[in-house]
């Protein structure tokens, strides 16, 4: 199991530091296998809230500025995304924009595979530390 930073998501905190670009605040989930590296660019079957369609929307999250070790020193990103269908999550991914299929990946993680029902949840909580 991994969490990376990709190497598309690099060029996202400078961009903000010059008052461009757009948040990485978005969720996205997906149903495939794999372990994530640094040149990934998607997640692994990225899938909508049914979990079987590879279109539609991400779940905008709400982002804050915690405390790891120093004030303010991590980004934090919480989301809950609800299953509309019957699946297995195995990756998460944060995304600069809202559509499936658009905007640039940040942060990609995979772990063991969450098998959902018709209405279970997944509270997601990132976290990014600048050291």
């Amino acid at each position: 199991m991994a969490t990376v930073i990709v190497n598309g998501g690099q060029a996202i905190p400078p961009n903000r530091m010059l008052g461009g670009g757009t948040e990485p605040l978005n969720v996205g989930w997906g149903t495939g296998a794999g372990t994530a590296v640094v040149g990934d660019t998607t997640l692994f079957t990225e899938t909508a809230l049914d979990l079987t369609t590879t279109s539609g929307s991400r779940t905008a999250g709400t982002s804050s500025r915690v405390t790891t070790t120093l004030t303010n020193d991590t980004y934090q990103v919480t989301a809950t995304k609800t299953a509309s269908g019957a699946g297995t999550v195995t990756n998460a991914g944060l995304w600069d924009n809202v559509t499936i299929g658009s905007g640039t990946l940040y942060l990609k993680g995979d772990f063991t595979g969450i098998v959902l029902a018709s209405g279970d949840s997944i509270a997601f909580t990132i976290k990014v530390k600048f050291a």
